[in-house]
């Protein structure tokens, strides 16, 4: 799945990283986050990496960002896995992020941008839209009549 894409930025043994997402109720939901962490891992980044969740799952975000700060570690990356700039990503995440920082002074956090408007989102959006029109024309058509039902 990383083949083609660019590589991963160049990071020291003293940073890692933490993937924030909303959470779910739903397990194979917050399982997306496991995968691209996994993909993060494959990529050829060796230092922590752990995902947290904002509400609804566990770990939350202080818990996993705790699980990142093994000896050594003197930043953490904290990317949140959100498509808009809400609430969410632009108070309660710096909100967070305080909290660490007071928590852990000689640690640096550092909160990435959400996915937001990448100019990549484009591309992921054409293929999904590819994906839609494929599933579409494979598809038996399904139509609906608009003929008046007459009562006797």
């Amino acid at each position: 799945m990383t083949s083609g894409l660019s590589p991963l930025p160049a990071l020291d043994d003293k940073s890692a990283i933490l993937l924030i997402a909303h959470g779910s109720r739903r397990p194979a939901a917050n399982a997306d986050l496991v995968q691209i962490a996994d993909w993060i891992t494959a990529a050829g980044h060796g230092g922590p990496i752990a995902c947290g969740y904002l509400e609804l799952a566990e770990p939350d975000i202080p818990t996993a960002a705790r699980s990142c700060l093994v000896p050594g570690i003197e930043r953490l990356l904290m990317l949140p896995y959100f498509l808009s700039a809400g609430v969410h990503v632009t108070a309660d995440l710096e909100e967070i992020r305080q909290s660490l920082v007071t928590e852990f002074p000689g640690v640096e956090f550092v909160l990435c941008p959400h996915l937001g408007l990448h100019p990549l989102m484009l591309e992921i959006v054409k293929d999904r839209l590819r994906e839609g029109v494929a599933q579409m024309m494979s598809s038996p058509a399904i139509s609906i009549t608009t003929e008046a039902v007459t009562q006797p």
